[in-house]
């Protein structure tokens, strides 16, 4: 009997789109060896499950389309789950064994959706809730990667509570301009600007703030190399694909370059790039051991893509890391012998060992507690 797969896409987030994308190529693959049921969360937050989901031009019109569809809902059934909607006067079911998110930025990627499906107690695959938690908040990860001694560019945060005054001002001086401003728990470059001046900064603070209340601001590099990593793996054992060189046309990689130049509907994978990237074999290697070590650090599982910039001194440094990468980071583990197809079964495969180890652990106690407690007292007999 083929395994049921649950493919979760969509969700409340700037990164909607690029979700759809990133779920619709991975599902074109599993189909081949798995039963596929796609579940689209709509940015309404509401869930719908239906096979129209599995072709892109559904989405082209999805609020006319989603007039006819009824919500689902996901629930607890035996080992694994069903997804439940009504039709007419009674309730249809789906099983499936294992859910596959791939669902971008917040309220997804950042563990929140996992944390939703671990109280449910159903499998999932990729990383569980603190690593998805750790790898979308940028000011957290860089916290936990410099105790960890992994190089980051000179950092600090601001929240929207905080006034913008002469302080801030100097403490972004004292980093020296340009300087790179982010919404600490978005991706796709969605909300980051390259900033020069004083002007710019707040300016930049201000649209910074309209995605998130707490803000990154950080050294940029200039001249720099942006090198991209994939770790497929996961606490027990992982390990590195082929690196990449990205070619931009901006200071920074912009939500155009990724998405919106090459070929149509590739996403990330149309992107420019030199694969291998031009860089020495000895750098290469200390690149993957940080890769690794980053993903450790992170408490990371699944297949993750970590990018890394290299000052024209040749210094290296840890950027971020996309817990749920554009496309999957399939064309890197292509170029490292691994077929996209391999590389979805190693992922789902990872998410049923996870889910069983969890299950051999003490969750609940056999207790006779609450009949120590009088009626109505709420205290100790």
């Amino acid at each position: 009997m083929k395994l049921r797969v649950l493919v979760v896409f969509g969700g409340v987030s700037v990164e909607h789109e690029v979700s759809i994308i990133s779920a619709l190529q991975a599902i074109e693959v599993l189909q081949v060896k798995y039963d596929v049921i796609p579940l689209y969360i709509a940015k309404t937050g509401v869930m719908y499950s239906d096979p129209s989901f599995l072709d892109i031009e559904t989405f082209q019109n999805i609020d006319d389309v989603l007039q006819n569809k009824k919500p689902v809902h996901i629930i607890k059934h035996e080992q694994n789950g069903m997804v439940v909607y009504k039709k007419k006067f009674t309730l249809q079911k789906i099983p499936f064994d294992i859910v596959f998110p791939i669902l971008h930025g917040t309220n997804g990627e950042d563990g929140s959706f996992q944390g939703f499906l671990k109280t449910l107690d159903v499998p999932f695959a990729g990383c569980d809730v603190l690593g998805g938690t750790l790898g979308q908040n940028k000011a957290v990860m860089k916290m936990v990667l410099q105790d960890r001694g992994l190089p980051i560019v000179p950092w600090f945060y601001w929240e929207e509570h905080q006034t913008m005054e002469e302080a801030f001002v100097q403490k972004v001086k004292r980093l020296g301009y340009p300087v790179i401003i982010k919404p600490a728990n978005l991706g796709s470059s969605v909300g980051i600007h390259w900033v020069e001046d004083e002007e710019q900064l707040l300016t930049a603070m201000k649209d910074a703030f309209l995605y998130d209340s707490l803000v990154v601001i950080e050294k940029a590099i200039v001249h720099l190399k942006e090198i991209n990593c994939s770790v497929l793996g996961d606490k027990a054992q992982c390990k590195t694909s082929v690196l990449e060189e990205v070619v931009k046309e901006d200071e920074i990689l912009s939500f155009r370059d990724k998405y919106e130049r090459g070929e149509k509907g590739k996403g990330m994978a149309s992107l420019k790039r030199k694969i291998p990237a031009d860089i020495s074999s000895d750098m290469e290697e200390e690149i993957k051991q940080y890769a690794v070590n980053t993903f450790h650090a992170l408490q990371c599982e699944g297949v993750c893509r970590i990018d890394f910039l290299i000052d024209c001194d040749g210094s290296i440094y840890v950027n971020e890391i996309n817990t749920i990468p554009g496309s999957l980071s399939c064309y890197l583990w292509e170029k490292s012998g691994v077929s996209f197809s391999k590389l979805l079964d190693d992922v789902l495969q990872m998410g049923l060992k996870k889910y069983r180890i969890s299950h051999n652990k003490i969750h609940s106690w056999n207790t006779n507690l609450l009949s120590m407690y009088e009626k109505g007292q709420g205290k100790l007999k």
